[in-house]
């Protein structure tokens, strides 16, 4: 098995069949996965207020409890996503 250990050792593939046989035979380095992956840095986070419908509050909480998340934490993914979203659309 043979490891990958820098992004610019990844080939492009032309198809799902070329990349699984690729696959098969390489691996991503732990390290270089680790480097991959963005930490939020907490002193770059602002404390702001909303307020909500107390029961449209109790209803996103229900939801993010049956997904095993903070309330929080999913609704800021959302706000996350829709705002990609949104920039996508921007002319």
């Amino acid at each position: 098995m043979r490891t990958i250990t820098k992004w610019s050792d990844m080939p492009s593939f032309d198809d799902e069949r070329e990349e699984a046989a690729y696959w098969l035979e390489h691996q991503i380095d732990s390290r270089l996965m680790s480097q991959s992956i963005l930490k939020s840095d907490v002193r770059e986070s602002t404390t702001i207020t909303l307020r909500f419908d107390p029961r449209m509050l109790a209803r996103i909480k229900r939801m993010a409890r049956t997904r095993f998340l903070n309330y929080q934490s999913m609704m800021k993914q959302w706000l996350s996503e829709r705002l990609e979203q949104e920039l996508k659309n921007l002319p």
